[in-house]
């Protein structure tokens, strides 16, 4: 079983994914949130920092790019191709209304005919291999037949499904069933990806889907960072390992951001995922959540380790 950690705009970035690595590892492939191509072809000074190689030391890491512009894509694989990077993964899965009203991530998906030209040259001329990560489509889970014929089409190192559409963004509950038809009809490599939060649910998917050698999740290692390794028969984490990997993140983000009130939004992110995995944690985390000074925060953390234990 491969198992993949997804890239989640604003979450998952280098920082977060070298904690996960060192803590608990588990994964064959960090995605790396997605890089923007502009028209200056140069990075942004956030994506640079994702994709150096000194910053995915230990992990096979992999950029994303979103983008409906195949010179564009092209540009930036090049680029990525001189970091020393051998695939890259095409977004075609972002909900987010400002990225599909521009006709990119899931927005790219409601014009197959203009889709299947891009593949075309993308494909025709890249240096490196290709994924591409793919929700179902725009409105309905019956476009997808359409998308599945395109990509059939196409030397797709991997093909990442997502299966909602993009209306849904991540409510209702994944469309197992037009799953089951993409594994069928696919030529593709294809990796499983959507609510995978526990065990419980991978035991669950891989009872449906025994074939299934292949997953990605993201809001599920927000919730506890050592699932990966629960699914390869590893234990949860401890206490000890989750105050590291606090740690670990804070330091970094102190280390890369200025003002606490930056560094303490991330960190209260952070809790908002991790609050759980703790009993009766409610009263540190309303206080964490008022914290506006590092201090603050960093006295609270320490009452809150101190003061509480795991959920059983």
């Amino acid at each position: 079983m491969k198992i993949y950690l997804a890239p989640l705009e604003g979450i998952t970035g280098w920082i977060f994914r070298s904690a996960v690595h060192e803590c608990f590892g588990g994964f064959d492939k960090y995605f790396v949130p997605f890089i923007r191509p502009n028209q200056m072809g140069h990075f942004s000074a956030r994506e640079k920092k994702d994709i150096l190689p000194e910053h995915n030391k230990g992990m096979r890491a992999v950029p994303q790019i979103l983008t409906n512009r195949a010179d564009d894509f092209l540009r930036t694989a090049e680029k990525l191709k001189d970091f020393g990077y051998e695939e890259i993964n095409l977004n075609l899965g972002c909900p987010s209304k400002t990225v599909v009203t521009k006709g990119r991530g899931a927005g790219f998906l409601a014009d197959p005919d203009r889709l299947d030209l891009f593949l075309e040259e993308i494909f025709g001329k890249c240096p490196v291999k290709i994924s591409v990560k793919t929700r179902l489509g725009m409105e309905d889970a019956s476009e997808f037949a359409r998308l599945m014929e395109i990509y059939n089409q196409y030397p797709i190192e991997e093909l990442i499904i997502h299966p909602r559409v993009q209306k849904d963004f991540y409510k209702n509950t994944p469309d197992l069933d037009t799953y089951a038809e993409a594994a069928r009809s696919s030529r593709i490599p294809l990796c499983y990806n959507g609510d995978i939060f526990s065990k419980q649910d991978y035991e669950k998917l891989i009872l449906k889907f025994p074939d299934t050698d292949c997953i990605m999740t993201g809001r599920g290692i927000l919730k506890d960072p050592s699932l990966a390794r629960q699914l390869r028969g590893g234990k949860g984490a401890d206490k000890a390992e989750l105050r590291r990997f606090h740690d670990l993140l804070y330091a970094g983000y102190c280390e890369e951001m200025s003002g606490d009130r930056t560094i303490l939004f991330k960190m209260k992110e952070l809790w908002t995922y991790l609050a759980p995995l703790f009993a009766d944690s409610k009263k540190y985390t309303k206080k964490i959540k008022k914290a506006e000074k590092c201090a603050v925060y960093e006295q609270l953390v320490d009452e809150l380790f101190a003061g509480t234990e795991l959920q059983p």
